[in-house]
């Protein structure tokens, strides 16, 4: 049995959640979101916790029974506290300023400049948060010879060396 899958996930305070059919619904202070279940598997709700239950032990449904309970639990994390991700612009000349709808963000998601070179991404869905700090990292990726571009926060780029000068 999966060690992640039959760990109940606990509903905080001020989350409201709802099993309907094979989707599980939550809703709180950052919003509203819903995660369909994989078939073969139940979501039920006992006493303030939802357990993701196996139909059988098929290799296709031991396969995503941690996944969908993983996927439930970062939905209730994710309507009470939400998620964020932060990103670095490095390299001279390349800044970041808040300016009309150059860069169309998905709905649920809000972009915050701390400084001109630090980008904070934050929501309530972390699958779509993570996918959006991926299009604006593809924007101008870590450049492995002189390291500019835009990066994760703690991203460590390794970088190559280069030709060298006058070498035969």
């Amino acid at each position: 049995m999966s060690r992640i899958g039959k760990q109940p996930i606990k509903i905080p305070q001020g989350v409201k959640v709802s099993v309907d059919g094979l989707t599980v619904r939550a809703e709180g202070p950052k919003g509203k979101l819903a995660q369909p279940v994989p078939a073969g598997l139940t979501p039920k709700m006992h006493d303030g916790t939802v357990v993701i239950e196996r139909g059988s032990d098929e290799r296709q449904v031991r396969a995503l029974h941690g996944l969908a309970r993983a996927l439930v639990a970062n939905m209730v994390h994710g309507v009470k506290d939400g998620f964020e991700r932060k990103l670095e612009i490095i390299g001279i000349g390349y800044r970041a300023q808040m300016q009309g709808k150059a860069i169309p963000l998905p709905e649920g998601i809000t972009a915050e400049i701390d400084k001109q070179t630090a980008i904070t991404l934050r929501g309530a869905d972390k699958a779509l948060l993570g996918q959006t700090a991926a299009k604006l990292r593809a924007l101008r990726k870590p450049d492995p010879y002189k390291g500019k571009g835009i990066r994760y926060s703690g991203e460590f780029v390794r970088k190559k060396v280069g030709k060298k000068a006058g070498a035969k």
